[in-house]
């Protein structure tokens, strides 16, 4: 991909890392180093939305003075909507990325209102712009999610191969979301969900560009590292008291390994919602 047709900021970042660059060029190893620190500096910035929402999420839970009279959670809406308003000011993501990203809200608050209802996990503060027992800022985290995986195609030219049709993906995604819910009264079929994401995703492949060249990676594979990244910002945001799980009112537990696996299916209904705004392209043979 030519310098003119990469994001603007990685327009700015590759000008200041032009001296590593030529670094890079002089060995075969050095390029492997570069590549790898281009692949996880273009993964920050395809995690923006998410990231600055948990660094939000952890300063006020170090630094939020007891006597301010807002509450910290209606800060944290304050905040998401402001980082939201900034991603499109500054064109960091389209309006077409910002609808699919709003769909990701609207079901998360859905998910979050019943789970809390359940008994699943509670947010344990107080605050004003909520929904029943959810504050809403509880929407953005899933939002954020959307705006990583928008952002993370365009910003690495994603291309897929052997991706199933979207049909099949549409179905299979819908039946995931609902057993989120249904399990609580229903058998839980997450192990046959887990079966058919196999069947559609295992021989697909996706394609992608940490700096000069075209790295392949199987789906599956994909997915399960972001599902795992997700798990790991999950511990951080229960440890900011951003929510709870059961066993962690007396103080901050690790979570479960369990959670892995919700995390995976989640991301392939997320794979499903961005589907509609980012059509999966084809990797060329």
């Amino acid at each position: 991909m030519s310098l003119s047709h990469r994001p603007p900021l990685e327009r700015i970042g590759r000008r200041w890392l032009s001296g590593a660059q030529g670094w890079a060029d002089r060995g075969r190893w050095r390029g492997y180093a570069f590549e790898l620190l281009m692949f996880g500096i273009k993964q920050g910035w395809a995690c923006l939305f998410g990231g600055l929402l948990l660094a939000l999420i952890v300063a006020t839970y170090l630094l939020w003075p007891a006597e301010v009279p807002v509450a910290r959670y209606d800060f944290l809406v304050i905040g998401a909507v402001a980082i939201q308003a900034g991603m499109l000011i500054f064109k960091l993501e389209s309006p077409d990325e910002a609808r699919v990203i709003l769909l990701f809200h609207i079901a998360g608050t859905i998910m979050e209102l019943f789970k809390t209802a359940h008994g699943s996990w509670v947010y344990p503060e107080a605050s004003v712009l909520r929904i029943g027992d959810v504050p809403l800022f509880s929407g953005f985290m899933y939002a954020a999610v959307g705006s990583y995986i928008a952002r993370v195609q365009r910003i690495f030219h994603i291309r897929v191969r052997d991706y199933p049709p979207l049909w099949m993906t549409g179905a299979l995604g819908a039946a995931i979301y609902l057993n989120f819910f249904l399990h609580h009264w229903l058998p839980d079929v997450r192990g046959l969900l887990f079966l058919m994401v196999g069947v559609l995703f295992g021989r697909g492949w996706f394609w992608f560009t940490p700096d000069r060249r075209r790295r392949s990676m199987p789906l599956l594979s994909g997915y399960g590292l972001v599902a795992l990244f997700i798990w790991i910002a999950e511990n951080v945001g229960t440890f900011a008291r951003a929510w709870t799980y059961p066993g962690q009112e007396a103080g901050w537990e690790p979570v479960s390994l369990d959670k892995l696996g919700s995390w995976f299916l989640l991301m392939i209904i997320s794979i499903v919602l961005v589907s509609l705004v980012h059509r999966p392209e084809e990797e060329p043979r």
